[in-house]
């Protein structure tokens, strides 16, 4: 992907400031920060080029049941529509939860508003543990209008995928799924580990904390938001972004 694209430093060097007035310390922070900003965006189309490269993943043998908002029980495949690939989200919102987290109502707000485009591509759905009506209650509150809901019928479906701890807490998931005739296969996922590890405290133990200081983990949700809707965008190319690197001059 990278053979014929200039060195990001050299790019950087041809920046032009906006403003007049820049003191000299800032000149040179900003054109190493534009370097570095450039290489990223590269990393991320390597990353999108690698995503779409990946083999068939595993079939999804198991039945899971989902019951959709009208309260129909459907199992996996049913929940592409017309399209071949579902994104789902798993968030934290079970029935013992007074309200649901936060870092998943922050990272959800930014999806709904994106939600019908998402859906002009692939299918998605927002999966919980709360039956359909008190999830789309939270979502009124929130103003959210784009979001489709499922409820996921029992717990399989959340403890295969490790999903809720021993404590009775619950992990996010982001996982996308592909059909291959009449069967669903992993395309790729990602989640939110809760043991204790060299990484930090639980998520369920974050959950706790923002309770209390909300502040620092809107921010952790909005990175997070940046780097998992990579996910979502199937079919970005190197042709969208790296052909123009100038343009965050």
């Amino acid at each position: 992907m990278s053979q014929g694209l200039k060195p990001a430093a050299d790019i950087a060097h041809r920046r032009t400031p906006q403003f007049s007035g820049e003191s000299a310390e800032y000149a040179t922070a900003r054109q190493a920060l534009l370097a570095e900003e450039i290489d990223f965006r590269r990393h991320m189309t390597r990353l999108s080029e690698q995503r779409m490269a990946l083999p068939p993943g595993p079939v999804i043998e198991k039945d899971y049941r989902f019951r959709t908002e009208g309260g129909k029980e459907v199992g996996l495949k049913d929940l592409f529509g017309e399209h071949d690939t579902l994104v789902s989200y798993f968030w934290m919102y079970g029935p013992e939860r007074e309200r649901p987290c936060p870092m998943c109502t922050n990272w959800l707000g930014g999806v709904d508003g994106n939600a019908k485009d998402i859906e002009q591509r692939v299918a998605l759905k927002i999966f919980g543990r709360s039956p359909v009506a008190r999830q789309k209650a939270f979502a009124e509150e929130r103003g959210w209008r784009g979001l489709d809901f499922v409820q996921t019928v029992g717990d399989d479906y959340a403890n295969d995928l490790g999903l809720i701890n021993d404590d009775g807490s619950e992990n996010p998931a982001l996982t996308v799924y592909r059909k291959d005739g009449d069967r669903v296969r992993l395309f790729l996922g990602r989640r939110s580990a809760g043991s204790r590890s060299a990484a930090g405290p639980s998520h369920g133990a974050r959950y706790r904390s923002a309770l209390v200081d909300p502040r620092p983990y809107a921010g952790r949700a909005r990175n997070r938001l940046v780097s998992e809707t990579g996910i979502l965008n199937l079919t970005f190319t190197e042709q969208d972004n790296a052909a123009d690197d100038l343009s965050l001059l």
